[in-house]
């Protein structure tokens, strides 16, 4: 193509530039392939498409080797953060073996020529599809050369001795190390919820906790006590928390439970929205010999959250 500018507003009919991928988790590997696109797309004034597949294409390829793991950004999380960059619509297509046995000529002439009519095709480096991915960047090229669109791949972000990815973030996190996690990420790890009614176990011990229940499948980070930062409903202020993933193993608890700890927090919290921004690691979570052996315990983990968090005391608020 020549580069020449598309003219007029935004519309769906205009011509776009489309971003395809799973995209989960939106890290900072993603973010160079979208930046890319709107970008492109501001120079050409066209709109900003992203095209994502649901569910993850490895779960219908290899439903015996690949073990299924919760996203890092469930589709309604990713959909906010795109138009958040400025990305004018997410489009998601069902991916079925059928759509994975396609050539790469017919899936670009079904579900990206007919809907979108491409000016430009961004992609990271080593993006493929189509039958047994032999759709790489050099026949996506080919295919856009003859449709009318350039073809643009985005070299992978390399970070902290190794290639920025889907798979590293979940295993930092599946081990609890929500920090480096947070930093591959570009921004801190996130779950989101309703505070629902619990046992009541954490008052009687003396630290109230509120019950998280997720809004969406999302993966959970490893089993254990977290420093934490909690925002309620849409207020913008954030609460410094101590946060439990586990099962209260002293206690004889088997149903994994999500509960957080705010400090200084006197308010009732049932039915609120609360999400919760993962710091840093405090301990695993283990099985005590008393419950006063775990109140020692929880005493240290608020005063380590505090100094974690850099949060001197405040006075009570709710």
């Amino acid at each position: 193509m020549n580069g020449a500018r598309f003219q007029g507003p935004r519309s769906e009919e205009g011509p776009a530039v489309v971003a395809i991928g799973v995209f989960d988790g939106l890290h900072l590997g993603h973010r160079a392939i979208l930046e890319r696109a709107l970008a492109r797309a501001r120079d050409l004034q066209a709109r900003c498409v992203v095209v994502s597949f649901d569910p993850h294409p490895e779960v219908v390829l290899r439903p015996g080797d690949f073990r299924w793991v919760a996203p890092l950004t469930p589709l309604q999380e990713k959909r906010e953060r795109l138009l958040a960059m400025g990305v004018d619509e997410l489009h998601v297509i069902p991916f079925t073996r059928e759509l994975a046995g396609l050539e790469p000529e017919a899936f670009v002439r079904e579900h990206l020529m007919k809907p979108f009519h491409p000016v430009a095709l961004v992609v990271g480096r080593d993006f493929a599809l189509g039958r047994g991915r032999s759709g790489n960047v050099q026949r996506l090229t080919g295919i856009g050369h003859d449709l009318g669109f350039e073809v643009e791949a985005v070299p992978l972000l390399e970070m902290e001795g190794g290639r920025v990815s889907s798979t590293r973030i979940r295993e930092l996190l599946a081990a609890g190390r929500v920090e480096e996690a947070s930093r591959l990420l570009g921004r801190r790890y996130t779950l989101a919820g309703t505070v629902v009614t619990g046992h009541g176990m954490g008052r009687t011990l003396g630290f109230p906790t509120a019950n998280l229940r997720l809004h969406e499948e999302k993966q959970v980070p490893a089993d254990g006590i977290y420093a934490v930062w909690a925002r309620l409903g849409d207020r913008a202020e954030r609460h410094a928390g101590a946060m439990s993933i586990g099962a209260r193993p002293t206690f004889g608890g088997r149903e994994r439970q999500l509960e957080v700890f705010l400090l200084d927090w006197n308010g009732d919290l049932v039915g609120a929205e609360m999400e919760v921004e993962f710091v840093d690691w405090l301990r695993a979570e283990k099985k005590f010999e008393s419950a006063e052996a775990l109140i020692e315990a929880m005493k240290e983990d608020v005063s380590e959250t505090r100094r974690r968090l850099g949060t001197a005391v405040a006075r009570p608020v709710g």
